[in-house]
C-alpha cells in the first residue's frame, strides 16, 4: 500500500506567482463575492482582483465598456452560472467566441452540480467546475488551487 505525502503549503505572497495576478469573479450573490475577495485579498492579491454581478457587466470590464477600466490579460475568470441578464453558459459562449478571450482560463464556482451544466461548461473549455458546497466556507482550497493553477501554468505573453 503506497501513502501519499502531503503538498508542502503554498506560498501565498504575490512573489511567489512570478507575475501580477488579475482575477475577475463574476457572482450575482454579494456575499459569495465578498467571501471570495476577502480569502483572495487574504492571499496577499488582493490588488488584482475585479469583480462583477452578472455575465453582461464581466463582458464591460473585459472589453473595457461602460466607465469600466479593461481588465488586461493574463488574467482568470471565476464564474457562477445561475446569474440574472448573462448568465454563466451564455458569457462562455460569448467570451468564446470573442478571439482576444477565447483562450482565458474560467473555473466555474457555482451552487450547481447538475450534470448537464458540468457538461457544457467543460464542453466551453472551463478549466475546472467547482460545487460551491464542496469548496468549503472560507475558499482557502479553491484560492489555494487558483494559486497553484497560476504559478504552473503558462500564458501566452
Amino acid at each position: 500500500m503506497h501513502t501519499l505525502t502531503p503538498l508542502p503549503k503554498l506560498n501565498s505572497s504575490p512573489r511567489s506567482f512570478g507575475r501580477p495576478l488579475s482575477l475577475l469573479v463574476v457572482d450575482d450573490d454579494e456575499v459569495d463575492r465578498e467571501m471570495m475577495v476577502r480569502g483572495l485579498t487574504k492571499s496577499g492579491i488582493d490588488h488584482h482582483i475585479r469583480t462583477a454581478r452578472d455575465g453582461v457587466e464581466a463582458m464591460e470590464i473585459l472589453h473595457g465598456q461602460n466607465g469600466n477600466p479593461r481588465l488586461h490579460a493574463p488574467f482568470l475568470v471565476v464564474l457562477d452560472l445561475n446569474m440574472p441578464r448573462m448568465d454563466g453558459h451564455e458569457f462562455l459562449e460569448t467570451l468564446r467566441l470573442t478571439p482576444m478571450l477565447a483562450e482565458t482560463p474560467v473555473f466555474i464556482v457555482t451552487t450547481s452540480d447538475h450534470e448537464d451544466d458540468i457538461r457544457a461548461a467543460y464542453g466551453q473549455g472551463v478549466a475546472g467546475y467547482i460545487v460551491k458546497d464542496r469548496a468549503g466556507s472560507n475558499y482557502s482550497r479553491l484560492i489555494e488551487m487558483l494559486q497553484a493553477y497560476w504559478r504552473i501554468v503558462e500564458f501566452p505573453s
